[in-house]
């Protein structure tokens, strides 16, 4: 019918470079990444783009976080949704922070990421 339905929440979808994306896709796609338990994803301000993604990665037990696998998650991303997608930022977290009921603090780390 014409119309587009945003399913998530509102702050939950970031401008790329006039492209709008929702955190969800980009975090679905992180942990589809064998060496990846858990991922979120906010947006930063950015120079050039107006938003950037800045990604918080936590890693299976017995994986290291390296240069290498960093730049294997960025590869990885393009290749799942695509170039728009690939993370500016990625963050190397032992634990996400969290609510008592479980869901991920995005306020505490869109803090973070403005920072």
């Amino acid at each position: 019918d014409g119309y587009y339905w945003i399913t998530g929440r509102v702050d939950d979808v970031i401008n790329v470079s006039g492209h709008r994306m929702g955190t969800a896709e980009v975090e679905s796609a992180l942990v589809a990444h064998p060496k990846v338990t858990e991922a979120a994803v906010v947006g930063y301000p950015h120079a050039i783009k107006g938003q950037g993604i800045y990604c918080y990665v936590t890693l299976m037990s017995g994986d290291e976080p390296s240069d290498e696998l960093r730049l294997e998650l960025r590869n990885w991303v393009r290749k799942e949704i695509g170039p728009i997608a690939s993370p500016d930022l990625i963050q190397w977290a032992p634990g996400l922070p969290k609510t008592r009921s479980g869901k991920i603090m995005r306020r505490i780390l869109r803090k973070v990421a403005e920072d």
